[in-house]
């Protein structure tokens, strides 16, 4: 695993607690921040991160190939993004969107091609590591919303106070879009996620015999990462490559964890760009 890329923060703390719990495992949970204890406030994204910094994350060469499949839906979304424009203009309209959104999504493989992605999940979970569950476990945990949030935060502080507020929003209505858009997909389409299919990959979901959900396609944590990605991109395109790296770690970590195989996670990224295109244009960028 790669420590030093693990650590792409926006403060220099969370680069040093990070290196101290991945060196010697002395961290302790103690950045909390004011109020958070008399439950006045909740911490938000960046405290969460420093009270819980990245362990190491997984190599370059571990994620390369779903990082390829991400950034191959790239050029689908944007030629598939330009009929839309041309049809509604730049006017916000989301409840059209969603629906026309939804619609881009390709149908699930066939049980066949989906069985064939089940079997490259079980095989991946017999190469488990400690060190990788922990990984994966951290981005779960944060690669919903929180690292992307972060990522803005680092972003705003170069920026005049009510652009980045702005920016705050619309970060926030495109993740929101894509939990909407993916989970309705996902009631529709009703896939089960690999550890239903599969028990054995995650015993401790404790999934009763013949069970039918948590559905997984298209994935939730891909839609969103890959809308953050195309949003953040276009506001620092020099941080990019950054950003589709975390992205791929992500997602790589939904595979390495069965919660989803790969045509889940390919759809939710195109539908995450078709997302972070649109919030794109209506605000302006």
């Amino acid at each position: 695993m790669n420590a030093l890329r693990s650590i792409k923060w926006p403060y220099a703390l969370i680069a040093l607690l990070a290196v101290a719990a991945a060196t010697v495992g002395l961290l302790r949970p103690q950045l909390i921040p004011a109020g958070a204890a008399t439950g006045k406030k909740k911490p938000g994204a960046t405290a969460r991160i420093k009270q819980n910094p990245p362990p190491e994350l997984f190599t370059d060469a571990e994620i390369a190939a779903i990082g390829k499949l991400a950034e191959a839906q790239r050029k689908k979304a944007d030629a598939l993004f330009a009929h839309w424009k041309a049809q509604h203009g730049t006017a916000r309209d989301d409840t059209a969107f969603a629906a026309w959104a939804a619609r881009q999504v390709p149908a699930p493989p066939a049980a066949s091609a989906r069985t064939a992605e089940l079997h490259q999940v079980q095989q991946l979970a017999k190469t488990r590591t400690a060190a990788g569950k922990k990984a994966a476990t951290w981005l779960e945990a944060y690669g919903k919303k929180d690292i992307w949030k972060l990522y803005l935060h680092d972003q705003r502080e170069l920026i005049p106070a009510p652009q980045g507020t702005a920016e705050k929003a619309e970060l926030k209505a495109a993740l929101k879009l894509g939990k909407t858009i993916s989970d309705q997909l996902a009631a529709k389409d009703k896939q089960p996620a690999p550890f239903v299919l599969d028990p054995t990959l995650r015993p401790e979901k404790h999934i009763q015999p013949g069970a039918k959900g948590p559905y997984s396609y298209p994935s939730r944590h891909a839609t969103r990462a890959a809308a953050a990605v195309t949003f953040l991109s276009a506001l620092s395109p020099h941080r990019a490559p950054e950003y589709a790296w975390m992205r791929a770690e992500v997602l790589y970590s939904r595979l390495y964890m069965a919660g989803h195989v790969t045509s889940d996670l390919t759809a939710g990224t195109l539908l995450g760009d078709l997302i972070g295109d649109y919030e794109l244009m209506v605000s302006g960028h």
